[in-house]
């Protein structure tokens, strides 16, 4: 097992385990890479919504990238829940040392609609970690938070994406269409020079806590496998569709997605699997 890639993701908790760190570290393992974290806050939160944050101190952050960087340096990292400035430009001064693929999902409000973040927190995000960024992965309300525009329709979902690589800096963005109306979930990823859609059916649950870490995470997983960022969003699109489809029932609110939902399906997720390996 020698040549096992590794993924790090630094983000906030989920004692529920549907999102967050759990959620990341969970389909970093279905996933088959080495997952790794980094804590920025804990929050007290289940399917119902959050009920109180403890942010981590910025220099005990700074420790905790060390101690990783030093020792196992990863493949490919992914960021979701960051709570302050303070905590961006430490973990900028990182990544932009650092050769991995980076992938930002910007998280700002949990599924229950709770805010993660404040709003000078929110504008940070584009000074210093956007521009650092091989792919951001905002839904559309995010995507209405970073660029300032109205999202309606799919002429303005690719606006939107152009906006977030032509004017802050990221090398791509994929916008997820989850918010928006129709019979399919339709998300497009603008790599600065063109647009690639990736479609799945919209599937009726309110079981959905943790999606967009999900989804984030398993694109992660596959760029540090060394896949190309199309391969690697069509596999993340397939995980968490599946993780949605075979949603486990838990919790009194949105309960979460199902991180081996894609075992249960007849078509896999990625060719290995047609080979025997599960």
């Amino acid at each position: 097992m020698s040549n096992v890639k590794s993924a790090l993701t630094i983000a906030g908790t989920d004692p529920s385990g549907g999102a967050g760190i759990q959620a990341d570290l969970k389909t970093f393992q279905e996933r088959e890479v080495y997952g790794m974290s980094v804590i920025t806050s804990l929050v007290a939160q289940n399917t119902t919504g959050v009920h109180a944050l403890h942010h981590i101190p910025v220099p005990f952050i700074e420790q905790q990238l060390q101690s990783v960087y030093s020792d196992i340096e990863p493949y490919a990292v992914k960021t979701g829940m960051i709570a302050s400035e303070e905590m961006m430009r430490v973990i900028a001064s990182v990544l932009e040392k650092s050769a991995a693929a980076y992938v930002m999902d910007p998280v700002m409000y949990a599924k229950s609609g709770h805010a993660l973040m404040g709003e000078q927190s929110r504008d940070a995000l584009k000074t210093y970690l956007v521009p650092l960024a091989t792919l951001v992965t905002p839904n559309v309300p995010e995507a209405e938070e970073l660029t300032g525009m109205t999202i309606e329709d799919e002429a303005a979902m690719k606006q939107a994406a152009k906006k977030i690589v032509q004017e802050y800096g990221a090398k791509a963005v994929l916008l997820k269409g989850g918010h928006m109306e129709g019979h399919e979930a339709a998300d497009w990823l603008y790599d600065g020079e063109g647009f690639t859609s990736y479609k799945a059916e919209r599937i009726p649950t309110k079981h959905t806590h943790g999606t967009g870490c999900t989804y984030s995470a398993a694109i992660t997983a596959e760029l540090a496998k060394g896949k190309s960022l199309q391969e690697a969003v069509q596999v993340g699109k397939d995980y968490v569709t599946a993780a949605i489809k075979y949603s486990l029932q838990l919790g009194n609110g949105n309960g979460p997605t199902n991180h081996w939902g894609y075992r249960l399906q007849s078509v896999p997720v990625q060719e290995e699997l047609h080979n025997g390996i599960y």
